[in-house]
């Protein structure tokens, strides 16, 4: 795998916890300044099983670049004094940053699973701040984390931010520490204690003057590349097509607290597989795969031919679809509308690590599709579409800007994100927004308030799994 924008050798990258190029000074002032660093992709054996797995809490510039982990996203950084390295999993859809102690029962098991993702060791930093002791983090199958919230000082792409509160797992049942940037009435502690927010990473990086905003935009890059750009507070006008198009975000109940917007159709070509819906959809950077109702997954499937094997939740078509100039064509509010190529939801199993060649009954090579049923639960729009997207997230305005991508860009024109109703330099806002009439999710439990200091959303589980026969035997259909 390779890619044309590396700002530093992969190597280099994947030795170091953060590496980032000399600040920018912006040229009317020493702060918020532009950091680069890299974000890189490390695969996953199971994507859609880790999908599964994934927590569901839901009824100036810095600029990092990610990895592309077949596929999740990682971010390195460093906790404490003196720095402790991480690696953690950008997510979008979730609101904490957390990370596992080495002396945990996990961590301490064979296999040293919590090697590659790091430990931190509250008691090796001078830095170190205990909160409390109520963290406590839930995955819809069970799984997650709980111990305290510290906070401590968080070097990340190369800019040193102070007084981070995030939990640490004492007990755990994850090995990867996550980096969650959503919105703070998202955060596990107001899910299930109804506590007051805190300063999450993208509120301290205001408070700390590093951003003007709270807002970062995301570039993902092909299926192929090894990283991506994250850029806190800024865009970068060289990796995407105009128009930007600003939309805005949907409530769940009466705050925003994740990242909806409504869907208006979809198409395969010249083909409709939906067409004028208000579907709320949920941009979700830790989720590997496309989730839709199963009315307009079916419609893709009867087009593509693909073949939906109930029992594992995976949907198949030949791996020569990757060949094909087809492009699915997501539409928004107008404008605002993203093409996905083909080739970018057809995921060779064969490629993901432990993986093995699949066939259909004839001998036909069979890859994996990136988009699924959602079975009756939230709509996501994850990683395989987020490649093919310019994301911005404007928390401060509920507002999300989409346009279409330039893979593999070798430009670059980066601009600070300000203040104010039309911070995102650039964008248009879509002229007749369109509100969602289905798709978003109830409020748990009944709590929360409008002020946006209530429980996060929960959402029903996604229970899809690879069965590893799948990976082994030929497939028959």
């Amino acid at each position: 795998m390779k890619s044309t924008t590396l700002l530093l050798a992969l190597s280099a990258v994947l030795s170091s916890p953060a590496v980032a190029s000399p600040p920018r000074k912006r040229d009317n002032d020493s702060s918020p300044r532009v950091l680069k660093a890299h974000v890189q992709r490390q695969a996953i054996a199971d994507p859609i099983a880790a999908d599964a797995k994934r927590l569901r809490r839901r009824d100036g510039t810095v600029n990092a670049t990610m990895d592309n982990s077949e596929i999740l996203y990682f971010v390195n950084g460093t906790l404490g004094t003196p720095p402790q390295p991480v690696r953690m999993h950008l997510d979008t859809g979730s609101s904490d940053l957390w990370v596992n102690t080495g002396v945990s029962e996990l961590c301490q098991s064979r296999g040293s699973p919590c090697a590659e993702s790091g430990t931190y060791n509250a008691n090796s930093s001078s830095s170190y701040q205990y909160v409390g002791s109520y963290f406590n983090i839930s995955y819809v199958d069970g799984s997650g984390a709980s111990g305290d919230y510290v906070t401590d000082t968080m070097s990340l792409f190369g800019q040193q931010v102070k007084t981070v509160q995030f939990g640490v797992g004492y007990q755990s049942t994850s090995p990867q520490a996550v980096l969650g940037i959503g919105y703070m009435a998202n955060e596990a502690s107001v899910a299930r204690l109804q506590m007051s927010q805190y300063q999450n990473l993208p509120a301290r990086m205001v408070s700390e003057g590093i951003i003007s905003s709270k807002a970062y935009s995301l570039w993902l890059n092909d299926i192929d590349a090894q990283d991506g750009t994250i850029l806190f507070g800024g865009i970068d006008k060289g990796r995407f097509q105009e128009p930007l198009v600003s939309v805005p975000i949907q409530k769940v109940g009466k705050q925003f607290a994740e990242f909806y917007i409504t869907m208006t159709g979809l198409s395969i070509g010249n083909t409709a597989t939906a067409d004028k819906i208000a579907l709320a959809v949920l941009l979700d950077s830790g989720s590997s795969f496309t989730y839709l109702p199963s009315d307009i997954t079916n419609s893709i499937y009867k087009t593509l031919n693909a073949k939906f094997e109930q029992r594992s939740g995976v949907a198949y078509v030949p791996c020569s679809l990757r060949n094909q100039d087809a492009t699915f064509k997501f539409r928004f509010s107008d404008p605002a509308e993203v093409d996905v190529p083909l080739r970018e939801l057809v995921i060779d199993p064969a490629q993901l690590p432990q993986g093995r060649a699949v066939n259909f009954g004839d001998g036909v090579p069979a890859c994996y599709l990136g988009i699924l049923p959602s079975d009756n639960s939230i709509s996501v729009l994850g990683d395989t579409f987020l490649r093919s997207a310019y994301v911005v997230y404007d928390l401060d305005n509920n507002k999300i800007s989409l346009a279409k991508t330039r893979f593999n860009a070798t430009t670059s024109d980066i601009q600070a994100i300000g203040k104010g109703n039309d911070a995102v330099p650039k964008a248009i806002v879509a002229k007749n927004p369109v509100a969602a009439t289905s798709g978003l999710p109830s409020r748990s439990d009944g709590s929360g308030t409008s002020d946006g200091n209530g429980g996060a959303l929960v959402a029903p589980s996604m229970t899809l799994s690879v069965l590893a026969l799948a990976l082994s035997v030929l497939v028959g259909f």
